[in-house]
């Protein structure tokens, strides 16, 4: 891993929710291609020793403290970030909180909503305001990533309402590609199965949910946080990927092939 070397050598990213899962995957191959990466994360406690390990492998990075339900923290990470390293060319965000198996009939607002809107949809929207000013000064290299899910494109009979956020946030990654173009700012989102924290611990709960996972990926696996998502992310933020926005990849091994 390298400060200087690689395809995004001398830009500088954030990384929300970067502390472990899917976002410190992300965080992790950005770094290896030279990024400047911020760990966004809600706990110093996650995110630093995630910053630590790839300033030890030699890329460069910082934590800050953030909570994406909260404008004004979004706001102080992004301020902090441009202090820290001059501007401000990648904006990825993947924190999210919720996701709880229910029915809609016993739906909670503020346990299977609250959270999943706030940490979702207002977050892009939070993270969006606060990033723009500067992805617009980066022009063709302005990147805005959404970490989304295939439950936002198909939907889902066990997590109602954590499919219309993940729409939610497929719909303003489309407006803000149309919104942002003209300045070269691309707008994407990918929609992962991959082993995060709280996936390993649905298996461990339910071994038969890795199974059925599994067994209906043709590529019969889940998905590596760094290797296979980080990937993606990579080419979205780099100059491979200048001429593609609005657009949703599905990162799942094709259990979805419905677009």
């Amino acid at each position: 891993m390298s400060a200087t070397g690689g395809r995004l050598a001398g830009r500088t990213t954030v990384v929300t929710g970067a502390g472990q899962g899917v976002g410190e995957g992300i965080a992790r191959r950005l770094a290896a291609e030279g990024a400047n990466v911020v760990i966004a994360a809600r706990r110093a406690d996650t995110g630093e020793p995630v910053a630590e390990a790839i300033r030890s492998a030699g890329g460069s990075a910082i934590c800050i403290e953030t909570d994406v339900s909260s404008r004004a923290s979004v706001q102080a990470c992004v301020d902090q970030t441009v202090d820290r390293f001059g501007g401000l060319q990648i904006m990825v965000h993947n924190a999210f909180r919720g996701g709880i198996p229910h029915r809609l009939e016993s739906a909670d607002l503020d346990r299977h909503w609250k959270h999943m809107s706030r940490t979702g949809v207002w977050a892009v929207l939070f993270c969006g305001q606060a990033a723009w000013p500067h992805l617009r000064a980066a022009g063709a290299q302005g990147r805005f990533i959404i970490l989304t899910s295939p439950s936002g494109v198909e939907g889902s009979a066990n997590i109602p309402l954590y499919s219309p956020v993940k729409a939610a946030e497929r719909a303003m990654a489309k407006s803000l590609a149309r919104e942002w173009g003209p300045s070269g700012v691309t707008v994407n989102c990918i929609g992962p199965v991959a082993a995060s924290p709280a996936l390993v611990n649905a298996f461990d709960v339910n071994p038969a949910l890795k199974d059925a996972i599994e067994a209906r990926t043709p590529l019969g696996r889940v998905g590596d946080p760094e290797a296979d998502i980080g990937s993606v992310a990579l080419f979205l933020a780099g100059d491979d990927a200048a001429f593609v926005t609005g657009q949703t990849i599905i990162c799942d091994g094709g259990s979805f092939l419905g677009l």
